[in-house]
């Protein structure tokens, strides 16, 4: 499978749509959770839905898509972490520092396509994708599977640890904050 891995703009709305054309998660929140935290649970679907094209239409995009050929197949976050403010109402995710971090804030992969490196690829273009913007950092909030059998649409810790990212604080066992220097990408 060779993956190619695009920007969510929103002539590719289309394709995001038919990746979270699921009874699951993605359905109900529309990556508005880091935006707007647990009320998005109570919103209905299709407002989470509007505001997320919403935020796709006026850019930047505010994340990325894994094609195989024209199939979207995974799904990532990626955006300064200002732009998903309530990771500081979570204690255990709050900001550890100053420093203007971007954030991976979650994933979505395809039934079908998941243990197959989708994950691996997304934050491969992640980090290029923070680094393009000046980005001194790129932050994750993965699951540490050695601590917690979890399920996790943030990644797995040992997926972000092999992609050269080091944990800079861990408040909970299960969850580390994640963190990548920038300047150790290539361009």
């Amino acid at each position: 499978m060779t993956l190619i891995i695009r920007p969510l703009t929103p002539d590719l709305w289309p394709a995001l749509e038919d990746l979270f054309n699921t009874k699951g998660p993605c359905s109900r929140c529309w990556c508005m959770a880091g935006r707007i935290g647990s009320a998005y649970r109570t919103r209905p679907p299709d407002e989470n839905k509007a505001a997320f094209r919403a935020i796709v239409k006026r850019g930047p995009p505010p994340g990325l898509l894994a094609f195989d050929g024209d199939l979207a197949v995974g799904w990532c976050q990626v955006t300064p972490r200002h732009h998903v403010p309530a990771l500081d109402r979570v204690r255990h995710l709050k900001r550890i520092d100053d420093v203007p971090v971007w954030s991976l804030s979650c994933f979505y992969v395809r039934i079908g396509y998941r243990r197959k490196g989708v994950t691996k690829a997304l934050i491969a273009e992640a980090l290029k994708m923070a680094k393009r913007a000046k980005a001194p950092a790129l932050e994750a909030y993965p699951f540490d599977a050695a601590v917690s059998p979890s399920a996790s649409s943030t990644g797995v810790a040992s997926t972000f640890k092999r992609a050269g990212f080091k944990i800079v604080a861990r408040r909970i066992p299960a969850r580390p904050i994640m963190r990548h220097d920038l300047n150790e990408v290539a361009d």
